[in-house]
Parts: structure tokens; C-alpha cells; sequence
């Protein structure tokens, strides 16, 4: 009994070791220097194409794309290690997650022609699909009340209205975009009447679309889009007119499990830093990690960490299973974004003043890492979900 206990829990906490490996030695040529030379620099210049190029050659952006289209057909759960291995180093993998949970919807809801055309191309680099158009300035988390309109045109649709924090779109050829094509007052339901599009932004942008940066405290890249009758084709369209909604959420639920597995790679990476630094620290003569005042926040952030792994790893198992992981997608995400905040706090508190210098690389990861407890949904929007849809308690909202 005890034998088969101690296998299993090395197993849990062991998988994938050769894909650790590799991304690991892979984001060793990309340290902390290469990142901070990224801060502060015009949109254009602070991407980062080498490290994107890198992970797009190894085909790890290509993870969950069948093999049939040309990617490694490997589980979600298998993407979450890449990208939590990515963040518990210097590196991040915000400026390329997108790929790997939009391609979803076209690879689930698609017609056969626009995998065929799409997927292979998206897994060998040849096409960058990393924007998703669906927040807007004045609906927010209310996805049904977005006014971006596609009409009907014949041939296509016509395309009007403004798309906010639209990530990386200015280094992406491709974007998923969510727009209602049929006025919410003639549904039956808010979430009818929103269609999925596959926009061509080579062709899109200065032909009805524009694109404009927006200066943010961490380097995302993000944007924000205005469209003024931008014409798109038929052939952009995904699945059903008026389906998009429920096409959207599929995934979502996938981009929760990855971005919970950001925030444990990046808790993981305030730990060590905050051990290392703890043991190194001497103040009154004596390395400070021997005061509980420092041991017990990081070993409450590390517990923490462990623990929102657990549901991490759980969601990332229902969603490969094909169960419904809308529940506990979102509590992963909520868990590990705020285990990451403790631990980003504890390793701050941990270097003190020090923490504040760009050098030590703290900060930046700390300015990072807060944005998980906001996007890609709010910890409260988390809480309202599982009060109503988990608990079974009135809508608040």
C-alpha cells in the first residue's frame, strides 16, 4: 500500500519530464536580461520574436493541434506543463498562449476546408493566430452585450465596431472575433445571434480595420481594434451564424487550465527566488530565511501553490476527457492566480527594497503575475459563477 502511494505521487508530480526538460533548457537561452531589454520599448520593438520563433520551431505552439493537421497532438494537460515550466523561468509565454487554446474553437467547430487550410500552417509558424477579439470597452465580462455588429452582405459581412485589450493582434496574422449578427432583441436568448470569425488581419487592417497600441504596466502588446465596415468573406465565418457564443466558451474553458498553469509556474518562481535570496540575505548575523517571519510566508505561499496545482491538473483531466470542466476550469484558475499573488508577495517582502531594483528581475515577474487575478476573468466573476452555477445560489449579477 504504501509502495503504490509513494509511485503514484512521484507520478503526479513528474509528468511529462522529458517536455520539462526541453522547455526548460529552451528558456535557458533567454534569461532575465533578454526580457528586461524588452521594458519600456515601442510596441513594435518589444515583442519577442526570437523566444516566439524558438518555441514555434520546437512545436510546442503546435501542442494541441492533431497530428493529422501537422501539430503533436498532445493533451491539454501536456500544454499546461509547457507553459507552467515557461513561467516558473525568466520567460513568459503571454505573447503566444493565444494560439494555443484559439485554434480550438476552429479546430472544433470548423468545417473540414478551414482545418485543412488553417491548422497545418498555424503548427508550422507559417500563420500567427494569437489574437482574440472579444472584450470591448463598454460590456466588459457581458460578452452578450457586445456591439461589434457583422451584418449580413451578400458574399459575407460587414463589420462594424471596437474591440479593447485585444493582445498581440499587431503581431498576428490571424484573429478569432466575436460579433453579433443578429440584434439581441430579436433572440430568444442574449447568448444567440453572436457569430465566430476567422479575420485575416493582412488583408483586414487598412481596409476597415485599424489597430492601435495601448500602453499597459506589463508588456503584453495589447491593442485595441476599431472596425468600420470591414468587409469579410463567407468563408470567415465559423460553424453556425449565431452559434459563436457557445463556441467561445469551449475555449475558454481551455484557456483557464493554461492560464492556472502560468500562475503556478510563476508562484513556483517566486519561491525559489524567495529561498535562494532568504538563504543568501544576511542582516543582524544571520541569513534572514531563519526568521519564521520570512519562512512562514513563503511556505503558506508554497502550500498554496501545491494545492492549486491539484486543481489545475483536475480541470486540465476533464477537459481531455471530454467531461464537462467548466467549474472547476474556473476555480483552477481562480486558485492558482491568487496562490501565484501570495507568492509573488511573499517573495517580494522576501527582498525587500532590493525587489523594487529591475535587476533582480522581481518586480517585472510581480507586475506580471497580479494580472492573472484580473484577466482572463476576475476573481469575482469566478466567485459569481461558482455561487450560482457550483452552489446553486441566485444569480447576483
Amino acid at each position: 500500500m504504501t509502495e503504490h502511494t509513494t509511485e503514484a505521487t512521484l507520478a503526479l508530480g513528474q509528468d511529462y519530464p522529458q517536455i520539462r526538460e526541453a522547455v526548460r533548457k529552451l528558456c535557458d537561452a533567454y534569461p532575465a536580461a533578454y526580457w528586461q531589454g524588452l521594458e519600456g520599448q515601442p510596441p513594435q520593438s518589444s515583442y519577442p520574436t526570437e523566444f516566439i520563433q524558438a518555441l514555434t520551431q520546437a512545436g510546442y505552439l503546435g501542442a494541441l493541434i492533431p497530428q493529422e493537421y501537422g501539430g503533436a497532438g498532445l493533451p491539454l494537460r501536456a500544454a499546461c506543463v509547457i507553459l507552467e515550466v515557461i513561467h516558473s523561468t525568466a520567460a513568459s509565454a503571454a505573447a503566444a498562449h493565444a494560439q494555443m487554446y484559439t485554434m480550438g474553437t476552429v479546430l472544433r467547430h470548423g468545417s473540414e476546408a478551414q482545418k485543412q487550410h488553417y491548422l497545418p500552417k498555424i503548427a508550422a509558424g507559417e500563420l500567427r493566430l494569437q489574437a482574440f477579439g472579444v472584450t470591448e470597452p463598454n460590456t466588459g465580462s457581458d460578452t452578450t452585450q457586445l456591439r461589434t455588429r457583422a451584418t449580413p452582405i451578400e458574399g459575407g459581412y460587414r463589420v462594424s465596431g471596437q474591440k479593447v485589450w485585444t493582445s498581440r493582434a499587431a503581431h498576428s496574422d490571424l484573429m478569432l472575433l466575436l460579433a453579433r449578427t443578429t440584434p439581441v432583441e430579436e433572440c430568444s436568448k442574449r447568448t444567440e445571434g453572436i457569430s465566430t470569425f476567422l479575420v485575416d488581419l493582412r488583408e483586414a487592417v487598412g481596409n476597415g480595420c485599424e489597430i492601435q497600441p495601448i500602453e499597459a504596466m506589463i508588456n503584453h502588446n495589447t491593442t485595441q481594434i476599431f472596425f468600420d465596415n470591414l468587409e469579410l468573406p463567407s468563408a470567415a465565418l465559423i460553424g453556425e451564424e449565431g452559434k459563436g457564443f457557445r463556441y467561445i466558451l469551449d475555449g475558454m474553458n481551455a484557456e483557464r487550465c493554461l492560464i492556472g498553469a502560468e500562475a503556478i509556474g510563476n508562484g513556483r518562481y517566486f519561491i525559489e527566488r524567495a529561498v535562494e535570496y532568504a538563504g543568501e540575505r544576511i542582516v543582524f548575523g544571520k541569513p534572514i530565511g531563519t526568521n519564521q517571519g520570512v519562512q512562514f510566508p513563503i511556505a503558506h505561499a508554497h502550500a498554496q501553490i501545491e494545492a492549486a496545482d491539484l486543481m489545475v491538473r483536475k480541470s486540465a483531466a476533464l477537459f481531455d476527457a471530454g467531461q464537462p470542466c467548466g467549474a472547476a476550469a474556473n476555480m483552477a484558475k481562480y486558485l492558482a492566480a491568487e496562490a501565484s499573488w501570495l507568492a509573488a508577495q511573499a517573495c517580494f517582502d522576501t527582498f525587500g527594497g532590493f525587489a523594487f531594483a529591475c535587476e533582480y528581475d522581481i518586480e517585472r515577474k510581480w507586475r506580471e503575475t497580479r494580472l492573472f487575478r484580473t484577466a482572463p476573468v476576475s476573481a469575482n466573476m469566478v466567485l459569481n459563477y461558482v455561487a450560482q452555477h457550483v452552489l446553486g445560489m441566485p444569480r447576483s449579477y
